[in-house]
């Protein structure tokens, strides 16, 4: 099977500090694959470059057979709009917005009309357990429901690739595990690979593959035995307030 997204003996530092050398990924349509590493080993910053929000220094980065790095900095930005998503570790939703406006954002930046943009954000709340709550500010919810807004406004606009960077990281145990649930199932409806960038083993089990990056370089470990073991939660709603 060809590649989805593909990033080749890419190179990227920092001033004086080299964070990728050499490093490759592939992800295949509709994989999840966890990447693990100690902190400052590149693995974050493999995730940027191959999401196009960094350029590297070297090497090459192909998105569904399109140079991904070659791009101009307006068609990338296009592009992650249109075909990727984004979960971070701390949401980093707009406090100033509600929660509804919080998920539209990504349709309403592609000129959807507001009326559909807003309906299609009330059924994506409905989606992940939290139905009325549009109206909220930010600041008022949960980390856990905070996290469950950033994963509905990275698959409102069915992006073909998640990228998800330490989603769990702001969150204790139970709520990471109720997130990445939510997170999973989520993708695998839509049919979008996820990339998830994870310190935390029991989140890695989530991932069909886990690979490790040290000193800005990606290895493939075996497979982590338990990850076939992991429940695939068959609806994405949870009593609201769980998390």
């Amino acid at each position: 099977m060809t590649a989805l997204l593909h990033g080749r003996d890419l190179y990227r530092s920092f001033g004086q500090t080299p964070a990728l050398q050499g490093a490759s990924l592939s992800v295949q349509p509709g994989e999840i694959v966890a990447v693990m590493g100690p902190s400052g080993s590149g693995k974050s910053t493999l995730l940027h470059c191959l999401a196009g929000i960094y350029a590297p220094d070297g090497g090459e980065v192909w998105f569904d057979g399109r140079r991904l790095d070659q791009l101009s900095d307006a068609e990338r930005t296009r592009l992650r709009r249109t075909s990727f998503g984004f979960v971070f570790q701390f949401g980093q939703l707009v406090p100033e917005l509600t929660v509804a406006d919080n998920v539209a954002i990504p349709l309403l930046l592609g000129r959807v009309s507001r009326k559909d943009a807003y309906a299609k954000a009330a059924s994506w709340l409905d989606r992940v357990g939290l139905s009325g709550l549009g109206g909220r500010r930010t600041g008022e919810l949960s980390g856990g429901q905070a996290q469950r807004v950033a994963v509905a406004r990275a698959l409102i606009s069915q992006p073909r690739v998640l990228f998800a960077d330490e989603p769990t990281g702001a969150l204790d145990s139970t709520t990471g595990a109720k997130v990445m649930d939510l997170l999973v199932s989520a993708a695998r409806q839509e049919h979008a690979a996820v990339l998830l960038v994870t310190h935390d083993a029991g989140i890695a089990q989530y991932a069909d593959r886990v690979v490790t990056v040290h000193d800005g370089r990606v290895t493939e470990p075996p497979v982590i035995a338990a990850a076939t073991e992991v429940a695939r939660p068959a609806s994405l709603i949870e009593p609201e307030g769980a998390i």
